[in-house]
């Protein structure tokens, strides 16, 4: 029997394997420990197995009240990444003017620095402001690094629309809504809909930003790290962090199938 010429060596697999399992195995034990039955450490394997946790979870209102602010906070991070993200896209793909690139790379920057010297500079500009710290300090901190998300999609998408497009349409009689409406949100609209996605993600489950710019109010991600250091019931940690993981894990797969075929743009067959 003949080989296939295209198999990967059996060496190549399980190396693959064991990244695979170097990556997920403790996202696997996170799950696990929140159907143990201890309540105080993490002994493996664990003594029994049990759901009473997500019941306990349920009814813990400090849970409730972090998850709706970081729900919140997303929200609003997200709204003004997709209204800032698009417009400086559409600038920065369509014009052409002196410092151009300088200025893409600022506008990236964001998400290029270490989240502590973000939230250090943040935290001192708004002292400097005297904006006290508030859910408003925390959507705009998140927003700084939401907008490089939506930019980066939208910006690769608009270098692949032709100009003629919107050229055409004017000649035609359309104006700027109706070119905007039936010419560029139907280019735009998936890669939008994926940054919007991914910008989401990240501030749902932002930590350091957030720990510089919250004030006194504790988002999802904070509740959790200050349970870690006083835990009351370490179990519900882990079942709070199963609904974190699936928050992020959705949107981000969404993403990946909203743009895995980003090349093709709408109306490019026509």
């Amino acid at each position: 029997m003949r080989s296939d010429p295209n198999a990967a060596p059996l060496s190549l697999k399980i190396a693959a394997i064991g990244g695979l399992l170097f990556l997920h195995l403790p996202i696997l034990l996170i799950f696990l420990y929140a159907f143990t039955t201890e309540e105080r450490t993490y002994a493996f394997p664990p003594p029994g197995l049990t759901t009473q946790w997500f019941a306990a979870a349920w009814n813990r209102p400090d849970i409730w009240q972090a998850l709706a602010l970081s729900l919140k906070v997303a929200t609003a991070a997200t709204a003004l990444a997709m209204i800032l993200g698009t417009l400086i896209s559409a600038a920065m793909a369509q014009a052409r003017f002196f410092g151009r690139e300088q200025i893409s790379l600022l506008i990236i920057l964001p998400i290029a620095l270490p989240g502590v010297i973000t939230g250090m500079s943040l935290r001192s500009a708004f002292g400097l402001m005297d904006i006290p710290f508030s859910t408003l300090t925390i959507i705009l901190g998140h927003a700084t690094f939401c907008i490089v998300i939506v930019y980066n999609n939208a910006v690769a998408r608009f270098r692949r629309l032709s100009g003629g497009m919107m050229e055409a349409s004017a000649d035609l009689g359309a104006n700027a809504f109706q070119t905007f409406r039936y010419i560029l949100l139907p280019n735009l609209g998936t890669a939008l809909l994926a940054g919007g996605m991914l910008a989401f993600a990240l501030s749902f489950d932002e930590v350091i930003v957030t720990t510089f710019t919250a004030g006194q109010q504790a988002t999802l991600p904070i509740w959790m790290l200050e349970e870690l250091i006083r835990p009351r019931q370490r179990p519900v940690t882990n079942v709070v962090a199963m609904v974190v993981f699936a928050a992020t894990f959705l949107p981000i797969l969404l993403a990946y199938y909203l743009t895995r075929n980003g090349s093709e743009t709408a109306g490019s067959g026509k």
